[in-house]
């Protein structure tokens, strides 16, 4: 695994009321979120990055308001037959 060192202002974990580790894995979970919002990864890949499993990512995915279906409504339309 890969080890990555950022600096971040002091006061940042207590933005969010979290120690250092927890504010990591904050940060490891939202950027994954945000990256399979925008399908630059699959689900699979964001659980990996985030370091949660498949059902704990869809949690996640449920927290951040983020529906876990990547297909646009003409896209599901299409698909139906229907376009």
């Amino acid at each position: 695994m890969a080890s990555v060192s950022i600096e971040l202002p002091v006061d940042a974990c207590s933005a969010l009321r979290l120690d250092p580790e927890a504010f990591v894995q904050e940060m490891r979970v939202a950027a994954a979120v945000k990256w399979y919002e925008r399908q630059q990864v699959s689900q699979a890949k964001a659980a990996e990055i985030a370091g949660l499993s498949r059902a704990e990512f869809l949690d996640a995915l449920g927290r951040y308001g983020v529906t876990p279906f990547q297909y646009t409504a003409a896209e599901i339309v299409a698909e139906a037959g229907h376009g």
